[in-house]
């Protein structure tokens, strides 16, 4: 998972840069790069299903019809860690599409390996930064939805830049969302769901779903660290905000501004 730099903002509107060319400019990134053991059977998934289900990082826009072979709603999530919520995600919603970020090797050929257990045909793979892939591979009003589910909290204070909700990567993945498609946030970390919200509301072309945080929604199932979580008395907070049905025209105007 990546994001831009905050301060790259201000830079924006002074040089007259829109979405992409200011993600374009350059960026923060919100991951490290890890070794992380991959074990044998993840390994093996990995090379066996990316040949199938995985795409390659290209700056060209994607075809998503041709990608899965048909015509359906498609929800893209950012950091899928090991896989586990968004295999039972795209095995309870058949009739959606899932294309998912990760760069972590381990992460993947987890997710590769219960792809091919459920024989899930509607989940796609990409390992590559999350800024780029919105930038260059997904059209503008592509998405249904999307889900970032526990990004890195970057607890110290000094790497808050790092955090992967800021406003510049909000506006990118909003202006991938099509007039009325959803935005699914959730972490652990109170003072990190107060920049979410705080960050979602300001996104003139967002509106939240619910005054402050949302209930837990069924569509995101509990994971056992989850779990284990909230029966230690950890909080969650979710949050749920949707591209509003007028904001074409607020683009545009945005855009215009910039220009």
């Amino acid at each position: 998972m990546t994001v831009p730099d905050s301060a790259q903002a201000g830079l924006n509107a002074d040089t007259g840069m829109g979405t992409d060319a200011a993600a374009r400019a350059g960026h923060i990134r919100s991951f490290v790069r890890r070794q992380g053991r991959v074990s044998n059977a993840q390994q093996r998934y990995h090379q066996e299903m990316m040949a199938k289900i995985g795409v390659p990082y290209a700056a060209a826009r994607l075809d998503f019809d041709a990608l899965f072979g048909r015509v359906a709603p498609r929800i893209l999530e950012i950091g899928f860690g090991m896989g586990e919520t968004s295999a039972v995600i795209a095995a309870l919603h058949p009739e959606n599409d899932y294309l998912g970020i990760e760069v972590h090797t381990p992460g993947v050929g987890s997710l590769c390996k219960l792809v091919a257990e459920k024989c899930l045909h509607n989940q796609r793979i990409i390992q590559h930064d999350a800024v780029e892939v919105l930038r260059d591979m997904l059209m503008p009003g592509s998405l249904a939805g999307a889900h970032i589910f526990f990004p890195d909290p970057w607890p110290k204070m000094r790497h808050h830049k790092r955090r992967l909700l800021q406003a510049p990567f909000v506006a990118l993945l909003t202006s991938r969302l099509q007039p009325g498609g959803y935005l699914h946030c959730a972490t652990d970390w109170e003072d990190y769901a107060q920049q979410m919200l705080a960050v979602l509301s300001a996104e003139t072309l967002l509106e939240n779903t619910v005054s402050g945080y949302a209930p837990r929604p069924e569509q995101r199932p509990q994971t056992k660290f989850e779990q284990r979580g909230r029966r230690l008395g950890h909080g969650v907070w979710d949050l749920v905000f949707r591209r509003r049905l007028d904001s074409l025209q607020a683009e545009d105007d945005r855009q215009n501004e910039l220009a």
